[in-house]
């Protein structure tokens, strides 16, 4: 239970944060700023109430509230694993250090930049409902706008994925189509994965969950199969 609500409460802090960045790019209108819509429909996907997207909106627009930006970090876990660490920050400063600092207590180290993003390519990746809608005709009808595959994950949803420069095509694509997506992100999905053992890949994932309970990590992607 306690794991529950600990995971519930990353959720709803990284969505605060996405709010943050979002108002401060595009305004507090989602009507207006589309990355602001996506981010509210992401915090509804996971039951962020209302009061609290509300909040999280008004603060964005107050002068005292934190501006965050994102940074994007790079570096190898155990086994030669390739890790990105996405973050919203206030402070860099304390981030960097964080970060390497995690990295180094998970017997992995941190990079330049540049020294592992290579190996991935961004992509976007909308979880759709499957209730009333059909993949081969989403196949058809979304081809001119970037789609690169339609498919489902393990829970059955469908999964519609386009270039990191079509996604903003692609989401107003569904949006005009009257669909309304479970989630909606931008990942760093590997190009090629690198095999390993399963006590080498515990060792990976130890890093990895030590990076993601960090405050200011949003998320966190790597190569491994």
């Amino acid at each position: 239970m306690f794991a529950r609500y600990d995971r519930m409460a990353k959720q709803f802090s990284r969505a605060g944060k996405e709010i943050a960045i979002a108002v401060k790019k595009g305004g507090p209108d989602p009507n207006t700023n589309p990355m602001l819509r996506r981010v509210i429909q992401n915090a509804k996907g996971f039951n962020m109430p209302k009061d609290r997207i509300e909040a999280a909106i008004k603060n964005a627009l107050g002068k005292d509230t934190s501006n965050y930006d994102e940074v994007l970090y790079e570096g190898y876990a155990p086994h030669g694993i390739a890790i990105l660490v996405v973050t919203a920050t206030d402070n860099t400063t304390r981030t960097v250090a964080n970060v390497r600092s995690h990295f180094t207590k998970g017997g992995g180290s941190l990079g330049n930049s540049g020294s592992v993003s290579f190996l991935f390519k961004q992509t976007g990746v909308f979880k759709l409902k499957p209730e009333g809608l059909n993949m081969e005709d989403m196949e058809l009808e979304l081809i001119d706008y970037g789609l690169d595959e339609v498919g489902e994950d393990s829970e059955g949803n469908i999964i519609v994925r386009c270039s990191f420069q079509d996604f903003g095509s692609m989401q107003k694509a569904l949006e005009e189509k009257g669909i309304t997506p479970i989630s909606s992100e931008i990942e760093w999905l590997p190009l090629n994965t690198v095999q390993i053992s399963e006590a080498q890949a515990e060792d990976v994932f130890k890093l990895i969950a030590r990076v993601e309970e960090d405050d200011d990590v949003q998320q966190v992607f790597h190569n491994m199969g």
